[in-house]
């Protein structure tokens, strides 16, 4: 158990209704009554993101997260494999488990899964990877004063926008939290 006036965003709580991440975090003293903490939950399970407020001083359930290195091995019928860097142990997450990551997911890549209890919850990839475009467009002389952009499909089958002069085969570097390009590599 855990105070309401020691939790800081990034911290997991086991609430009743489940398993959530601190997004954000205020404490707010009015003029008259009580003090209280507004919070902005993240659930882990569902991604459902909710505002909850407490009193001041009351106590919640704080969950332990365990976050470990693991490296992508594969993906088939049964979901996404992935081994355990320190012990070799396998293990295989639904797509549903893995969401939005899976479209920058690198045979081989090192990964650090999320685990509560043992159970995966959780992707966490790095910053930025680097991908290979597979399907690139030609880009159209002369059409470079305007910053201009065109879509590429790269090798885990994800769409971006890069700008006119990446070709197909180049390899770029990606931003995992906005899907965003940031530099030919």
């Amino acid at each position: 158990m855990i105070s309401t006036n020691d939790v800081r965003p990034g911290m997991a709580l086991q609430l009743s209704d489940g398993l959530f991440n601190i997004v954000e975090y205020q404490h707010v003293k009015p003029g008259k009554g009580r003090a209280f903490v507004k919070m902005k939950i993240k659930n882990l399970e569902t991604g459902q993101v909710l505002e909850r407020t407490f009193r001041a001083d009351e106590h919640v359930d704080q969950a332990i997260i365990d976050r470990r290195d693991h490296q992508y091995l594969y993906s088939d019928d049964l979901g996404y494999h992935f081994m355990n860097l320190d012990d070799f142990g396998q293990l295989a997450l639904s797509a549903e488990d893995v969401g939005d990551a899976a479209g920058y997911l690198v045979d081989g890549m090192t990964v650090s899964l999320s685990l509560y209890r043992g159970t995966p919850i959780g992707v966490e990839l790095p910053a930025s990877v680097e991908l290979e475009v597979t399907y690139a467009e030609p880009a159209v002389k002369g059409d470079t004063r305007t910053g201009a952009t065109k879509p590429v499909t790269l090798e885990t089958g994800i769409q971006i926008q890069v700008p006119l002069f990446v070709e197909q085969g180049d390899r770029v570097k990606v931003d995992t939290r906005s899907g965003e390009y940031l530099t030919r590599a």
